[in-house]
């Protein structure tokens, strides 16, 4: 069964989002052997859970059984996407943060609210569209009940104004797994299953690219490429032709590709067909040359001929910030200033050539719809920081 939602945890850097994803998924996301060296994510992880409900204890629990041995009842298949917290690395969360349906804003108790990327990784969700939002007050085991009052309410201030305002308050110490059951509830209730469009022009950003074949592999097994990602809207089915789109560099160019979808994976199985929902490998027989290491993140895969052009220069309306934590107000936008944009999964860099409307020549290009926004980043004293978004226009 394909995962039917993408939530996101986002929050600031060793506030507990790898932890909360192993204690709702049984997988620990943080693989890559850099990671496991530096004790934080770096990549975008992924993992899925079987949310189950007990009618016997009226409790939800993310395993088959639950505490008191009664059977539980399958009420749905949620994949999480772990972003990562620290703040060179916002480019690859606010990637994240366009295939979410919803998110877990993780805060930790025992340190003050807001940290520097917490406010950021607030702001990217409400960039991206992201609106329905839970918030995990994690580590509670470290903190008095005193002192977690206080952080809760040091929260609410925080959230004031904000797409998260409304958003219920989980507490949570997620190393002992205290209080899982009440945050699948809270999930359950606040960040429901999007309707989806299946019968439209299939459409799926692509979040990771990779060559699964091992070094020294027969010539005669070595398969073709993987690219994954989530669907927006339509579906695919093994056997079709994709295009992927701007596509790989070759010869210092963007090349569209076109392939075929060889098997379609979500969880580690084969499945026929994919839908919206959940996060998908399409196998294809691409050079799998072209996909290794995250080459075509930030591509659109779909029919040939269907996905929008590709623009080298990007004019939008643009929203900043007033404020940032640790900088102070955000000084206007200036010409021939270098930005980092991120439109949907793509991140590029591009140099402003027009202020009205703001007009940035992209150094690489980006395949995207009219409608997306995108998050705009300057660099402040060796940073990339998130300072605003444009509305394409």
């Amino acid at each position: 069964m394909q995962a039917q939602v993408n939530i996101g945890l986002v929050g600031h850097v060793d506030h507990g989002k790898t932890t909360i994803t192993k204690a709702l998924t049984g997988k620990w996301t943080d693989t890559h052997s850099e990671e496991v060296k530096r004790g934080i994510t770096i990549r975008l992880g992924y993992a899925d859970a079987d949310f189950n409900y007990c009618p016997k204890c009226k409790k939800y629990t993310a395993g088959e059984k639950c505490e008191c041995g009664g059977k539980t009842e399958l009420k749905r298949k949620v994949a999480f996407v772990d972003a990562p917290g620290h703040e060179t690395l916002m480019a690859t969360m606010i990637s994240g943060s366009a295939i979410m349906d919803g998110a877990l804003l993780v805060i930790a108790a025992n340190e003050s609210c807001p940290q520097p990327q917490t406010w950021e990784h607030l702001m990217a969700l409400d960039i991206c569209g992201v609106k329905k939002i839970v918030i995990v007050q994690n580590k509670l085991d470290l903190v008095s009940r005193e002192q977690a009052l206080k952080h809760k309410e040091e929260i609410e201030e925080f959230v004031k104004g904000t797409v998260a305002e409304d958003a219920m308050i989980i507490p949570i110490a997620a190393h002992q797994r205290i209080n899982i059951d009440a945050l699948i509830e809270a999930i359950e209730e606040a960040i429901p299953t999007p309707e989806r469009d299946v019968n439209a022009s299939p459409l799926m950003m692509v979040a990771r690219s990779f060559d699964i074949n091992r070094p020294g592999a027969d010539m005669e097994k070595i398969v073709g490429g993987t690219v994954g990602g989530s669907i927006v809207r339509g579906k695919f089915v093994a056997g079709d032709e994709i295009e992927i789109r701007p596509g790989y560099m070759r010869n210092e160019k963007q090349t569209p590709a076109r392939t075929r979808i060889s098997s379609l994976t979500t969880c580690g199985k084969k499945i026929d067909e994919a839908l919206p929902g959940g996060l998908i490998a399409f196998s294809t027989t691409l050079d799998p040359a072209i996909t290794k290491g995250d080459q075509l993140v930030g591509n659109l895969v779909g029919r040939p001929g269907e996905l929008p052009e590709v623009m080298k220069e990007i004019r939008m309306v643009a929203h900043l910030m007033k404020r940032m934590i640790g900088v102070g107000n955000v000084e206007p936008i200036k010409e021939r200033e270098p930005l980092v944009l991120n439109i949907g999964t793509a991140t590029t860099i591009g140099f402003v050539a027009k202020l009205n409307p703001l007009t940035v020549t992209l150094k690489r290009g980006v395949c995207a719809e009219k409608t997306s926004k995108v998050a705009i980043s300057r660099r402040i004293n060796n940073r990339w920081r998130l300072i605003g978004y444009g509305e394409i226009c």
